[in-house]
């Protein structure tokens, strides 16, 4: 089993010239005996052709759905509030309730994507979807609407895990197409569902007559059901389970069948003999899905890396919620814009700033790491909600700098602490315990959500535009917990650790 031994994770991704080309039929079979022989094929050459390229799409069609349905109400909130006579707490819960059921999503679904496999997980997340956007579409008032949303929440928290292991678990180590950057893929495809969002909401916003805008809202997010059912049908044609996960199970028989069926890898399965010889000499076959996965993160191996992972998580999350979530609400009340300015705005900043964030930063995190993008991500973020504070309600040619602010934020978050808090928490553990680790950082990071979203309405409220000052407080931590902590899981093979 090939070894990494580069101390330098950012070099080390550096370094991805000219990886070794896929076993072809033309040359001999790569023979496995063991799961570790499962992983370094995997980690060498990844998978090849059309179904992997499925695969990828379909995990972010799944990434693409999670935004749409978080992002479909922001605009609608204020209709919402106005509509169902809604206090400051109650929008607040509105937006938080989502949330709560990706907090228990996550939570569970990270354990059942290692104990079940991520096939399964797959399959089942989207009926969430599907069933939650035509419940609050339908929505008669306030509770119900709260009662979907959570649903809606738990169709989130359980797909991330599982969309990211399928992208890192179908992805090689180094070069192009490698983990990180298939990792990353995550952020522009979450921006740009969250812009296809705001250019369905213009394009009904101007087709609707205005006495019908009341319903603006209930269109948008039940429209969702539709890529959702899509996205359901289409998986079942594409999808095969996760070798990484069926070698780690013991099943090498099916782990090859799909790395040639599906990975369009020349492999074959080693005589029972030389099976039973590599098993007896090797502990790397151990089955995840295990309670004590949890607490094993904070073994002394990946308590670290469990600890920074949570601190981008959290910190990057708290600013997404307050400015990226929030826009709509910063560009009416804050901004003092009209509906129309305020859709446009949004629309520009995430299909534009974010989704072209997004791209730069899977671009560039195989020369520069997810360390050091990350630090440079939240220093811009700290600078760009101190200049928003200063501005204050922005009157003439100030409108301009505020909206540039924003997007100066979105095209940060996009790009560097946004992107790569998948990174940390996907890539900084085996494929035994990867769900778990996502599904843990998820159901945390959710957590404080919850609290963001009910606080920053009431704190908006209260304190107008002096609310970027304790915003500005997130991406600031966030900076120096990643400039103290050392740990880059780019490029980091942390199957073949010791």
């Amino acid at each position: 089993m090939a070894t990494v031994t580069s101390t330098d994770p950012a070099a080390d991704a550096a370094q991805t010239a000219s990886a070794a080309p896929a076993p072809s039929a033309a040359q001999p079979p790569r023979i496995v005996a063991s799961a570790a022989d499962i992983h370094s094929v995997l980690a060498e050459f990844g998978s090849q052709g059309t179904k992997t390229t499925a695969v990828i799409i379909l995990a972010l069609g799944g990434i693409f759905m999670d935004a749409y349905d978080f992002s479909s109400l922001a605009f609608g909130i204020t209709a919402i509030q106005e509509q169902f006579g809604l206090s400051g707490f109650m929008t607040g819960l509105v937006n938080a309730s989502i949330m709560v059921g990706a907090v228990i999503g996550a939570l569970f679904g990270g354990y059942l994507v290692d104990r079940f496999g991520r096939y399964k997980l797959f399959m089942a997340d989207m009926v969430f979807f599907v069933v939650a956007a035509i419940g609050c579409a339908l929505a008669p008032n306030e509770w119900v609407l709260i009662a979907f949303r959570f649903v809606m929440g738990i169709g989130v928290g359980l797909d991330l895990p599982v969309a990211m292991a399928f992208l890192a678990e179908f992805s090689k180590l180094k070069g192009k197409g490698n983990r990180s950057q298939r990792v990353n893929a995550w952020s522009p495809a979450w921006y740009f569902a969250t812009g296809v969002g705001y250019l369905v909401v213009l394009i009904i916003f101007i087709t609707l007559p205005y006495d019908q805008h009341a319903i603006l809202w209930r269109i948008v997010v039940g429209f969702g059901a539709v890529p959702a059912l899509i996205v359901l049908l289409v998986r079942r044609r594409y999808l095969a389970e996760s070798p990484e996960w069926l070698a780690n199970q013991g099943d090498l028989r099916g782990a090859v069948e799909v790395m040639r069926s599906h990975h369009n890898l020349n492999v074959e399965l080693a005589p029972a003999e030389d099976r039973e010889a590599a098993t007896s000499t090797s502990t790397d076959t151990v089955k995840g899905g295990r309670w004590s996965g949890f607490a094993e993160l904070f073994s002394p191996r990946y308590r670290v890396r469990t600890i920074v992972a949570l601190c981008v998580s959290v910190f990057s999350t708290f600013g997404y919620n307050a400015v990226a979530y929030g826009t709509p609400l910063i560009i009416t009340t804050l901004f003092h814009q009209t509906p129309l300015i305020t859709i446009i705005s949004s629309l520009i900043i995430n299909l534009g700033f974010g989704t072209i964030g997004g791209l730069l930063g899977m671009s560039i995190v195989n020369r520069f790491g997810t360390r050091r993008i990350t630090l440079v991500g939240f220093i811009i973020q700290a600078a760009s909600l101190g200049l928003l504070a200063i501005v204050g309600i922005p009157n003439g040619a100030l409108v301009i700098v505020a909206v540039a602010m924003l997007s100066a934020f979105v095209f940060a978050q996009a790009g560097g602490p946004g992107a790569n808090l998948m990174n940390y928490a996907t890539l900084s553990y085996p494929t035994r315990l990867r769900g778990i680790g996502i599904g843990f950082n998820q159901s945390v990071l959710r957590a404080f959500s919850i609290v963001s979203l009910i606080m920053f309405p009431i704190l908006a409220a209260s304190l107008g535009t002096g609310v970027f000052w304790i915003v500005a407080c997130a991406p600031l931590a966030g900076a120096i917990a990643v400039g103290v902590v050392a740990w880059d899981p780019t490029a980091k093979d942390v199957e073949d650790e010791a």
